[in-house]
């Protein structure tokens, strides 16, 4: 019975993805499909056009440069003149170029996991940190959140409700209270009921950098008094329907502190789901998690295989 729900799972997965992508597909593999149909062989005005294709998908300059001049080299080494093989190509590019993810921690430096949660308001953190409570209790796992958002009036009230659908409890103090504050309450509570993952909410602003910077760096510190390895994840949350404003934010984050997981979120609403490899292979930083849906269960790990497979599918 419990093989047969993790193959359910995976069907959903992989049916959710398939929706999740279906914009994208339309606009980018319509254009691709014109592109080869048209053509019979790889040629440089072929790849020009390539070039502007994947732009235009929200991919982003830099890397798209990067997968032309890749093509560029394995067309002239393979010998290939088939237009038809610019399918196969350009799959085996796009794998390669999403980052893999980060290894897990050490043993003994893995409980509680605590994942430090950023990324400006409006981007869905909030929902992301609900769905990711939902997603780590239905594992077994004993889930504790912290309400670290105190400047950010209905960010406290929306964590408590996402908080109570996901089953788990939170730690929270008054608006305006000191963030460290909260997030030392936090870990002491992760300490004293032995759970197991730790999610602690930041407060959204990129107005101030320099504040932003203190703030984060004074969270980790008093956290760090009660458990010295945390956090092991800091996970910044972007919208994908935003294309390369997401790419924008994110270099302004990691301008003030070190980010090792993304969680991409809105994938299903937006034809501009290429984002997702232009911000992995340009930020080095692997893409964690994605948002194919507003339920709870519409977050998913991200699988840069199963990924690429239902783009090109």
């Amino acid at each position: 019975m419990a093989l047969f729900g993790i193959f359910g799972r995976k069907k959903k997965d992989k049916e959710d993805l398939d929706k999740g992508l279906q914009k994208t597909k339309e606009g980018f593999f319509s254009k691709l499909t014109r592109l080869i149909t048209a053509r019979a062989t790889i040629d440089d005005a072929m790849l020009e056009e390539l070039e502007e294709i994947l732009i235009a998908s929200d991919i982003g300059v830099e890397t798209t440069i990067k997968i032309v001049d890749t093509l560029k080299k394995r067309v002239a080494q393979d010998r290939y003149k088939n237009a038809a093989e610019l399918h196969s190509y350009l799959r085996e590019v796009i794998l390669e170029l999403l980052q893999a993810e980060t290894p897990p921690p050490p043993e003994g430096e893995s409980k509680p996991y605590v994942i430090l949660v950023v990324g400006v308001n409006g981007v869905g953190k909030t929902t992301t940190i609900g769905k990711l409570a939902h997603k780590f209790t239905a594992e077994g796992k004993k889930v504790l959140i912290g309400a670290a958002d105190t400047f950010r009036a209905a960010a406290v009230d929306q964590l408590s409700i996402w908080a109570e659908r996901a089953h788990c409890p939170i730690v929270k103090q008054q608006m305006g209270a000191d963030p460290a504050s909260v997030a030392f309450d936090t870990m002491s509570a992760a300490k004293a009921g032995d759970y197991d993952v730790v999610l602690i909410d930041t407060a959204g602003r990129l107005h101030n950098k320099v504040n932003l910077m203190n703030e984060l760096s004074k969270i980790k510190r008093v956290m760090q008094k009660v458990f010295p390895y945390v956090p092991q994840e800091v996970l910044l949350v972007l919208d994908a329907a935003t294309g390369q404003n997401a790419y924008e934010q994110a270099k302004q984050f990691m301008s003030v502190t070190e980010i090792n997981a993304l969680a991409l979120t809105k994938l299903d609403g937006t034809a501009r789901g290429g984002v997702a490899i232009g911000i992995s292979e340009q930020l080095r930083v692997p893409i964690k998690y994605i948002g194919v849906g507003e339920g709870i269960d519409d977050l998913q790990n991200f699988d840069r295989q199963a990924f690429v497979d239902s783009l090109f599918a």
